[in-house]
């Protein structure tokens, strides 16, 4: 069930200038909008309330930590219905930084960071070939990441 949310051009903006600069000052983005530094605070306030602002993240580059390989599962389970209890389990594998439930071949489609090869192999023959409900997985190992970005918010 979706709620109607009530956003305005305003609160488009704000979402669409944070999520470019999520560091940017209420009194600079005021600026830049042409409205109050109080105005901007009070918008967030209201965005997060509504769970639509989930708080800010810092963008660190994982090649220079040292992290080399970015792989992608595609994995099958036994049945759909194990999908909130096998989900669950994929939460506390600290390498894998997205999950999603999928249509097509794949059940569930995650992504998983590694510092390498061998760590990778790890997560997936001691960790994730343990959980009950996968009946199999095929991974895919990305060579580059030619871009990322964020969705252009509707104004």
């Amino acid at each position: 069930m979706s709620l109607k949310l009530n956003l305005d051009k305003l609160d488009l903006q704000i979402i669409q200038a944070m999520m470019e600069d999520a560091e940017i000052s209420y009194a600079d983005l005021g600026k830049q909008l042409f409205v109050s530094g109080g105005t901007i605070h009070v918008r967030i306030k209201k965005l997060e309330e509504q769970k639509i602002v989930k708080g800010r993240k810092l963008a660190v580059d994982l090649k220079a930590l040292g992290y080399d390989v970015i792989a992608f599962i595609g994995i099958y389970l036994e049945k759909s219905s194990l999908y909130d209890t096998v989900a669950k389990e994929l939460k506390s594998i600290p390498e894998i930084v997205r999950l999603n439930y999928t249509t097509g071949n794949y059940s569930m489609f995650a992504e998983i960071v590694t510092k390498d090869i061998q760590q990778l192999r790890f997560v997936l023959h001691d960790k994730l070939q343990n959980i009950k409900g996968i009946e199999r997985t095929e991974t895919f190992i990305s060579l580059e990441e030619s871009f990322s970005r964020n969705v252009v918010v509707d104004q």
